[in-house]
């Protein structure tokens, strides 16, 4: 990652920046006063709280999250952790493409459908996968109402790099069968001050990503914005937030989109085709 597009993200990684609003001084004391009685497997290595924002105007639906996912974790084929979909028969907003990944809820059904722990919040809002505890019951794949979820049911394919490293909750690799696996954020690259994955290859800067308590959220391109005025103001929505998950994933509405929409992107690609047909 170039430094103009780690900036902003190494600025949260300080603990500081020209856009952190009044308040912040009192949320992060909240939240430290709140890790005292936490298990200690909960505990987040540093006082943040993530989030993501995905402007659905910005995303032209080339998939490049979901493959950048994929090869930084060795996700198994037809598991992707980060689904982009078309989202069609809206008259209102056209068709569009919507990336999905697990939506790291504050009140998550996973969480409280798991016998053995092995999926838990984390005080940062990550919510873990530990497939070293997962006893495959899928339980939290039954209560998740996002499908954001998979299932081993036979031994993954590996890789030799993926074999040479050791098991983390962290990176969730090397795979197994029989266990659970989903989205858990990149918690490695957040350590060392980076975006996750799938927000740092994102050519068209759709995938936003930052600390709630820095009230500040930034893309590959360096470009941020205040949370606050999109949690707050209620331009962004949930997926489903009227369940009650509260999910930490923001979507920004696709209008004045400057790429082609759904329709007119299969109509580019079905021409050539038409006229060697022809």
């Amino acid at each position: 990652m170039s430094d103009t597009r780690r900036g902003f993200f190494q600025l949260l990684t300080r603990g500081g920046g020209a856009l952190v609003v009044a308040g912040v001084a009192v949320k992060a004391t909240t939240a430290h006063m709140s890790r005292s009685g936490l298990p200690a497997r909960s505990l987040a290595p540093d006082n943040r709280k993530w989030v993501m924002v995905v402007d659905l105007a910005k995303c032209d639906g080339c998939g490049d999250c979901t493959k950048a996912c994929t090869k930084m974790h060795f996700v198994p084929p037809l598991q992707e952790w980060i689904k982009v979909f078309e989202v069609t028969g809206n008259d209102a907003a056209g068709s569009y493409f919507l990336p999905r990944p697990c939506m790291h809820c504050d009140n998550p059904p996973c969480v409280r459908a798991c016998p053995v722990g092995a999926t838990y919040k984390r005080s940062d809002g990550i919510v873990m996968m530990d497939q070293e505890r997962c006893i495959g019951c899928r339980n939290c794949i039954a209560q998740c109402p996002y499908s954001a979820r998979s299932f081993n049911w036979g031994e993954p394919p590996h890789t030799p790099e993926e074999l040479q490293a050791a098991y983390s909750v962290e990176h969730n690799y090397p795979h197994r069968r029989g266990v659970v696996e989903k989205c858990i954020m990149c918690p490695e690259m957040l350590r060392m001050g980076m975006l996750p994955a799938c927000a740092d290859t994102c050519k068209m800067g759709a995938i936003y990503f930052g600390d709630e308590l820095e009230d500040a959220v930034t893309n590959s391109k360096g470009e941020t914005m205040q949370f606050s005025q999109i949690a707050e103001k209620h331009s962004a929505f949930r997926l489903m937030e009227e369940l009650g998950t509260e999910p930490r994933v923001y979507y920004l509405p696709p209008v004045n989109r400057k790429y082609p929409s759904p329709e007119e992107k299969h109509m580019q690609e079905d021409t050539p085709m038409h006229h060697a047909a022809s």
